[in-house]
């Protein structure tokens, strides 16, 4: 029997994953490929590894609002991670159930943006004059799972956005989508062989016409060699500015990781390796890269 807590997060995962499905059309090409191809029977049998969430870090906003959602339902915070050229801060946070996704959570040091990138963002973040998180009920998924595509703040200008993309294109994705899904992530490891192996993936993922993000390689591999991540580039979308254009601006994109056995376990068969014996956790490096799959010098590719 799956307990209240599950249902509630089964529900809010897919909350999130419907919006995100429907603005990002590599998800149905690489999902239908997939069953074209043999390597599962249906949708239901990918193992999502990790959700990710951008945010930006102010008052009443950031990681220590947006986290209070998963860890009233059960999850755990690990790690934090940091990424001074970015100007970041992020945070994994464990499943309370193993067929769950891992979280991570991203913020934005706002406060080391030059002043002019500063003043835009709290031109709309001031907006949110108290924690949006504190006056949900966390216990109603259908306002939790509204909460995510919610605008928080007025839509901003194409000036201003354009104005951010130039200093932080980070900034400039969340200050436009908001809380939307960043990427979810295939568990490539799960997959039949000799499609566990993540080259052998992307041979595939390039076969059907996705587009790879490059920065830092194809392949984005840890220092001890057991987490290796890829990801699509960020799918255009059209969006509508406050005074009226509208523009095609970076979306969200799928993430793609393979988790190797940890030293331990590394002789035992691969189909008897469960996800405790594998490599848990994020790598800074690698996550480094891979937040460049919305940024202009991979969208361009597009």
């Amino acid at each position: 029997m799956v307990s209240t807590i599950d249902n509630a997060l089964d529900i809010i995962m897919e909350s999130l994953f419907n919006p995100y499905k429907e603005r990002v059309a590599d998800v149905d090409k690489i999902v239908s490929s997939m069953i074209s191809k043999g390597l599962i029977a249906d949708e239901n049998e990918i193992v999502n590894d990790h959700i990710a969430f951008r945010t930006i870090g102010v008052r009443h906003l950031g990681i220590a609002s947006f986290e209070k959602i998963f860890l009233h339902h059960g999850y755990k915070k690990m790690a934090y991670y940091q990424f001074p050229e970015k100007k970041l801060n992020a945070y994994w946070y464990a499943p309370p159930i193993d067929r769950l996704p891992r979280i991570f959570i991203s913020e934005l040091r706002v406060q080391d943006l030059s002043e002019k990138a500063q003043g835009i963002i709290q031109k709309y973040t001031d907006q949110v004059t108290a924690d949006p998180v504190d006056h949900l009920d966390l216990d109603n998924l259908e306002v939790v799972g509204e909460f995510f595509h919610k605008p928080l703040w007025s839509l901003p200008t194409l000036q201003d956005y354009q104005t951010l993309l130039e200093e932080s294109e980070y900034a400039a994705w969340v200050i436009y989508n908001r809380y939307y899904l960043n990427h979810y992530t295939i568990s490539v490891h799960e997959l039949p062989q000799p499609y566990s192996e993540l080259k052998n993936f992307n041979g595939f993922l390039e076969s059907i016409g996705v587009l790879l993000n490059t920065a830092g390689g194809k392949i984005k591999t840890s220092k001890d060699g057991l987490l290796k991540q890829s990801s699509s580039v960020a799918q255009m979308v059209p969006a509508e500015f406050a005074g009226g254009e509208t523009v095609e601006i970076a979306g969200s994109y799928v993430e793609f990781a393979e988790r190797l056995p940890l030293p331990e376990y590394q002789n035992r068969p691969l189909e008897k390796v469960s996800r405790e014996q594998r490599r848990d956790g994020f790598e800074a490096a690698n996550a480094d890269k891979i937040f460049e799959s919305t940024y202009t010098e991979q969208t361009q590719k597009n």
